[in-house]
């Protein structure tokens, strides 16, 4: 069974103002993610409810994401420069 992917509204309007590009890879680059993601994840950090986010770096930004895997989700929680994480 595939994951559902989901994705915070702050991700897609920074999504918007990339190049077009840039944009389609980190799409794919979700779609990965979805696909498998403990695979996509280069390291794991919590936010500020204790919750394991797992942080995928790519390109020259860091997708954090959360898996839900009682539902099947994979929730894009936010997308960052790479270098600011």
């Amino acid at each position: 069974m595939e994951y559902r992917l989901l994705i915070d509204m702050e991700v897609i309007e920074t999504l918007q103002a990339l190049r077009p590009a840039l944009r389609q890879r980190l799409l794919r680059h979700f779609r990965r993610i979805q696909e498998f993601p403990s695979a996509r994840s280069d390291y794991r950090e919590k936010d500020s409810t204790g919750r394991i986010l797992h942080v995928s770096v790519v390109e020259k930004f860091a997708v954090f994401y959360w898996e839900d895997f009682a539902d099947r989700h994979v929730k894009i929680m936010s997308l960052k420069p790479a270098d600011r994480t």
